[in-house]
């Protein structure tokens, strides 16, 4: 009975034994998962999931959403990189739509291809749209392929109430650009009513924030005293926002830091005596001619600032940066109802290496009747007068000249009828002259006061605008203008202002009689000129023209 006893007592303590060592083991286990979903969680992802149960899943911290805007048509997402580190093609993510929820888990809803993928090396950021998904109040972000890792979502801002771009200039100023403040264009404000705002996050934390005087804004352009904080220890401070508010109210959104420009030249030193600034969105097929031409009459640089254009521009600029004598940049310039702001940040990029720029659309052609070049020209105003700052060009507005179908030799070829009077006119100037406001209104700047402007002759130069081409051009006009001041055609106000065409509605429907409008003298003095400097002697073709095969 004894050893009966014992044997079930030894059973006992063998079967606790054997407990316990499996709940070691287990708690072992545990921890050992535990630890191990910690340390992937610390490093910034989850593992991705199947659709109908994913997860968010953070990608690594090396690259990260910087903002997220959403436009009129899109949603555009800022990514900054490390300089190493290789870029996203378009067909390395995806867009993904997702409920709003602070939960990690939260599941996506849509998932779509980007519109498109673009670089900003200037900031060295990448630009991903991501196409607009309505109802709203989804929020998007990206999934990055073949992983499936998504990067964390930041807060969504609107694009019409926003800090969105900013530099230090060389006085030690800040320019900040902003939309949401509707100032008046051509004017200046009253900076009193203004304060520049530093912060890391300048809605959620006031506290925390730098304050400044605001030394002058016009239209959307402020220029603020940059504390000194800022200034002595950039490194510091490189990922602070800075954005304006008004007194008494909160500041605008921003998605901004402030960065130091370098300055190319030392100054009296420039590197180019001829450059031109533009904006467009969807003119690669017309720039090859604007540029060859205007590089043969003078012009050394240019300064592409694109507008989300979905067309091959940046395969054409391409191939022309490989001729050795065309010096081309694009910049990605996202911001739409801003070209005012870019035509000023234009000119903050241009002053270093540029002694004149232009300020032109590509459906603009310089014309110099005389047969003189761009920096004859210059050259001839720089000696007469070092006062005069800018030369006012007039315009003269041509029309489709009896077409149907674009030109295929090109726009100074096939367009050779225009209207009598000219109207309105367009400007070179000396950037280093301009008001430091940086107010400019239809392409021409407002100078210091010591400077002055010159008209130029007609018969020295004049702008061919061929404003009214064949319809399936024009209409384009109606879709969305780049101007800040000047109403989108479909909208029903300003149906008298110069800026429509004579005659035409807000809806883009062609009249009966388009190809023989605006039609009052033949002129074909650039076309023979462009025949006669272009035209390959063999071939009988221009090096713009397309291959029919």
């Amino acid at each position: 009975m004894k050893h009966r006893k014992k044997r079930a007592v030894l059973s006992e303590i063998q079967i606790l034994r054997k407990s316990f060592i499996c709940c070691t083991l287990l708690l072992v286990c545990f921890a050992a998962f535990t630890f191990s979903s910690l340390r992937l969680l610390f490093r910034g992802f989850h593992p991705w999931r199947p659709p109908a149960t994913t997860a968010i899943a953070r990608v690594k911290p090396n690259i990260s959403i910087i903002g997220t805007v959403e436009f009129q048509d899109d949603t555009v997402i800022f990514l900054k990189y490390p300089p190493s580190t290789p870029l996203f093609t378009k067909y390395d993510i995806y867009c993904i739509y997702l409920t709003p929820n602070s939960s990690q888990y939260q599941q996506y809803q849509l998932k779509q291809s980007p519109v498109s993928v673009e670089n900003n090396e200037l900031l060295g950021q990448q630009i991903i749209r991501c196409p607009l998904i309505k109802p709203l109040g989804l929020l998007t972000s990206l999934s990055v392929e073949p992983s499936g890792y998504t990067l964390v979502i930041g807060p969504t801002r609107r694009w019409n109430s926003l800090a969105y771009e900013a530099m230090i200039d060389r006085d030690n100023t800040t320019i900040v650009f902003v939309k949401g403040f509707n100032l008046r264009g051509g004017k200046q404000s009253d900076p009193s009513k203004f304060k520049c705002v530093y912060g890391w996050d300048v809605k959620k934390h006031p506290r925390f924030m730098l304050q400044s005087d605001v030394v002058s804004v016009a239209q959307e352009v402020f220029r603020c005293n940059t504390p000194m904080s800022i200034l002595n220890s950039p490194q510091r401070y490189q990922s602070i926002k800075v954005s304006v508010r008004m007194v008494g109210k909160e500041p605008l959104e921003s998605i901004v830091s402030p960065k130091r420009r370098l300055q190319l030249n030392l100054p009296g030193q420039k590197q180019h005596q001829m450059c031109v600034c533009t904006m467009l969105r969807n003119q690669a097929n017309f720039l090859k001619e604007w540029i060859m031409y205007h590089t043969k009459i003078g012009v050394q640089r240019w300064f592409i600032y694109d507008n989300n254009s979905l067309d091959d521009i940046e395969d054409v600029i391409k191939v022309l940066s490989m001729d050795g004598n065309i010096n081309v940049t694009r910049h990605v310039w996202p911001w739409i109802k801003t070209q005012e702001a870019g035509f000023a940040h234009c000119a903050l990029r241009a002053r270093d290496v540029c002694e004149w720029v232009g300020f032109m659309d590509v459906d603009e052609f310089f014309h110099l009747p005389t047969g003189l070049s761009l920096l004859d020209i210059l050259r001839n105003h720089s000696q007469s007068n070092s006062k005069v700052a800018e030369l006012r060009v007039s315009c003269h507005n041509f029309g489709p000249s009896g077409l149907k179908h674009v030109p295929t030799q090109g726009v100074t070829m096939g367009y050779n009828c225009r209207m009598i009077a000219p109207e309105r006119h367009k400007s070179i100037v000396k950037p280093e002259a301009l008001n430091s406001t940086l107010i400019n209104v239809v392409h021409h700047f407002h100078l210091k006061s010591e400077f002055r402007y010159a008209n130029m002759d007609r018969n020295v130069m004049v702008i061919n605008h061929y404003k009214y081409q064949v319809w399936e051009v024009f209409k384009e006009k109606f879709y969305r203008r780049v101007a800040t001041y000047v109403s989108d055609w479909q909208q029903d106000r300003n149906v008298g202002s110069k800026d429509r065409a004579p005659g035409l509605g807000t809806r883009a429907v062609e009249p009966p009689d388009w190809s023989s409008r605006f039609c009052e003298v033949i002129d074909t003095g650039l076309k023979d000129r462009v025949a006669e400097m272009f035209t390959d002697p063999n071939t009988g073709k221009l090096p713009w023209q397309k291959s029919l095969t």
